[in-house]
């Protein structure tokens, strides 16, 4: 038997020990589970309170069950639930008793979400979304996943692309009237009025974009600077935990330290570095190089100074990353530590900020401005249509085919009507229905083994 045509079982729940525990069974042999557990089929999505026996008899936990008959479920197979007491014990039971049924085997990651997409529970944009939900750190992340999740990208595709398939019939349809005197002309003018207006649409989505594919993985900001001013300290305070050795002595931090953090509900990292100097240790200089690249790709660097220390204009400018937008503050921010020795004062330039590292002044305005930064940052993500760079490459790869198909128009109907099947087919590879099987496993490898 194929595993495709096997049932597959996992548990769908957190990870355990746990108050309540979901086991969710899919496949043809979901009714043979969950009869032998539970003696008969419950009423179709209806909770049922029955106590689970194994082969001998004997029973395994008080449970709460679920039968949903395909092709109305989740992954449009017959699925058996099982509610059970979320310990290890009654799980390693009820696991031991579903696996002596042949064909029945424990699912990989993502394969149920994998076969509600084989099965058109739901296309490839939409499973994307869900596992971004899944994945999903802060409010605004939810809400740019639970959008995609409830078709904002598919569902436009999937317009466009039956769009461009009935353009392309008008047009394949004068090739076989040529003959017909001003048939083919009457079939032309529709179908290039068709594909202007959807080239346009496909072009401002793809324009209106700005950073939306961003908000999954975050804004980057890295905080760097020479040893010993601060930097270990400042991400302390970002953080409000310690997450960095906080030394005396220069040189302390040698590898990149990473916290994640939630400010207003934008996905912010935060990189503490190594101090950039000349040195003859190894070790140090690995982490000066590691420093520099990460500081090079971030997208805002913190550039810590002690005081009234005169900045290096030279340094800073290697952080920039080549080719980077101008943004409200630029991509280098001077933060001067030590304000509470009276070395300087609160009040800075623009993309200057005073602060006291180990006390906390300026923190505050300081994080007020990273929100403000990272909102700028997205401000294009709120109703984002795109959240993926492959979600990007192939609308770009339709219009560009549309873009085409107008120009070929004028040298040869089958030449347009070429290029409008190269849009509808990088359409489709967008919603998963034609050819997209080598990315199937990329994706679908990520979710986490229940879902």
């Amino acid at each position: 038997m194929h595993p495709r045509d096997q049932t597959i079982f996992a548990l769908s729940s957190g990870r355990t020990p746990s108050a309540i525990a979901v086991v969710r069974v899919s496949g043809p042999q979901a009714d043979e589970v969950l009869t032998r557990l539970a003696g008969k089929l419950p009423a179709p999505r209806r909770a049922s309170r029955r106590l689970l026996r194994d082969p001998a008899g004997q029973p395994i936990d008080d449970a709460v069950v679920l039968w949903f008959p395909g092709p109305g479920s989740a992954t449009g197979e017959d699925i058996a639930e099982f509610h059970v007491h979320g310990g290890r014990a009654v799980l390693s039971a009820l696991f031991s008793v579903i696996s002596l049924i042949p064909n029945i085997r424990a699912a990989e990651p993502g394969e149920f979400t994998r076969r509600a997409f084989e099965n058109g529970k739901l296309d490839l944009t939409e499973a994307e979304g869900l596992d971004d939900l899944i994945h999903a750190d802060t409010d605004r992340q939810r809400r740019q996943a639970l959008r995609q999740l409830q078709g904002l990208l598919g569902d436009r595709a999937r317009d466009w692309r039956e769009r461009i398939i009935e353009a392309s019939a008008l047009i394949e349809a004068g090739i076989d009237f040529s003959d017909e005197g001003d048939v083919p002309a009457e079939l032309m003018s529709p179908a290039i009025t068709a594909i202007k207006a959807l080239h346009d649409e496909i072009t401002k989505v793809l324009a209106a974009q700005g950073h939306s594919e961003r908000l999954r993985g975050g804004l980057v900001v890295a905080i760097a600077g020479e040893p010993n001013v601060g930097k270990s300290t400042l991400m302390n305070q970002l953080a409000r935990r310690e997450v960095a050795i906080v030394s005396p002595y220069a040189g302390t931090t040698r590898d990149v330290i990473e916290v994640h953090l939630d400010l207003d509900g934008y996905p912010v990292t935060v990189i503490d570095t190594a101090g950039i100097r000349e040195t003859d240790d190894p070790v140090e200089q690995e982490g000066v190089r590691r420093a520099r690249a990460r500081a090079e790709d971030a997208d805002l660097v913190l550039w810590l100074v002690e005081g009234s220390q005169p900045t290096d204009p030279g340094a800073m400018r290697s952080l920039r990353k080549s080719g980077d937008v101008e943004r409200p503050g630029g991509a280098v921010w001077i933060v001067r530590n030590k304000i509470d020795l009276g070395e300087i004062g609160a009040g800075q330039a623009r993309g200057e900020f005073g602060i006291s590292a180990s006390r906390g002044d300026g923190i505050p305005e300081l994080v007020e401005a990273l929100v403000v930064y990272a909102a700028d940052f997205f401000a294009m993500s709120e109703g984002a249509v795109i959240t993926r760079a492959r979600q990007r490459d192939l609308l770009v790869r339709a219009s560009d085919s549309l873009r085409r198909s107008l120009d070929l128009v004028e040298e040869g109907e089958e030449l347009a009507a070429e290029e409008l099947r190269a849009g509808a087919f990088a359409l489709g590879r967008l919603l998963g229905r034609v050819d997209v099987e080598d990315v199937l496993g990329a994706i679908f490898q990520k979710f986490c083994i229940g879902k």
